[in-house]
């Protein structure tokens, strides 16, 4: 960390290394391109830098492992059936349609597309969705807001029709969020789809959700540039790309396993057994 050495930065860059280590006598003269290679060689990158969250829930590693049974297509020690799915769902808030100011000029040799950088708003959708994530298959809906409603609409959409709706179970995995948090969402959906079982993943887990792998190709092939003349045409588009995604698409090759999973909660006990505020539970 730059302050261990005694600089006033947050991130140190090729030069400041070279800049630090000439200062400090660790070498009389060095150039930045050596530096960079030999930090390159190192795999060590101190002008990066990664954002997380340390696991809060103590139940962590039982609700994570349960989930990546589920994309094994195993519960409670058992292998799936045929007629037993693995759902993943999510909202993705406030998906503005952005007009610009100016039509974008698509590429031509030598250029790039270009976009205006000012635009108007016309609206913004929420964007529930859910993966089929052993069928590659997607369902969505736009809708004005988050919500118990909404995402109920969203459930009713899935298991009324086939497989589903014939099916022995249906798994649905989860976050916390409003809408679909604790016991009240349990009951609810239940009651409603009692071929339903949502299973919930521990808090800030969000990485165990395979749909925000889908949501980030739609962020990048649909919502990037953003342009688009009002709310209709951009949810035209989503529900455009929720079908051409099914015609490419296979299931996402997951290779994180409880097995994996088992390894990194024994390597965080081991580092921040003396600073955690509780121990991470099986």
């Amino acid at each position: 960390m730059p302050a261990t050495l005694g600089l006033p930065l947050s991130r140190l860059s090729v030069a400041d290394v070279a800049r630090h280590a000439q200062r400090s006598g660790l070498v009389a003269r060095i150039s930045d391109s050596t530096v960079w290679r030999w930090l390159h060689e190192d795999a060590i990158r101190p002008w990066q830098h990664r954002c997380w969250i340390f696991p809060r829930d103590p139940h962590f590693q039982a609700k994570a492992g349960r989930i990546l049974d589920l994309y094994e297509r195993r519960w409670q020690g058992r292998a799936l059936r045929l007629d037993e799915f693995v759902i993943s769902t999510d909202e993705k808030t406030s998906i503005q349609a952005r007009l610009r100011m100016h039509p974008s000029l698509s590429t031509e040799p030598g250029k790039s597309m270009r976009v205006e950088h000012e635009y108007t708003r016309r609206g913004a959708w929420a964007y529930l969705a859910a993966l089929d994530v052993h069928r590659a298959k997607v369902f969505g809906r736009c809708e004005t807001t988050t919500g118990i409603a909404p995402f109920d609409r969203l459930v009713d959409q899935v298991m009324s029709q086939p497989p589903y709706n014939t099916a022995r179970r249906v798994f649905w995995v989860m976050d916390n969020g409003s809408s679909h948090r604790g016991d009240a969402c349990v009951r609810r959906l239940t009651q409603a789809h009692p071929r339903l079982v949502p299973v919930h993943a521990p808090v800030h887990a969000s990485w165990l959700n395979q749909i925000e792998i889908y949501f980030s190709i739609v962020q990048r092939k649909v919502l990037t540039p953003n342009d688009f003349p009002c709310l209709e045409a951009l949810a035209q588009r989503l529900a455009s790309f929720e079908r051409y995604f099914e015609s490419i698409a296979h299931p996402f090759e997951w290779k994180f396993t409880r097995t994996d999973l088992n390894a990194l909660i024994t390597r965080m006990r081991d580092r921040w057994a003396q600073s955690q505020p509780f121990k991470l539970a099986a």
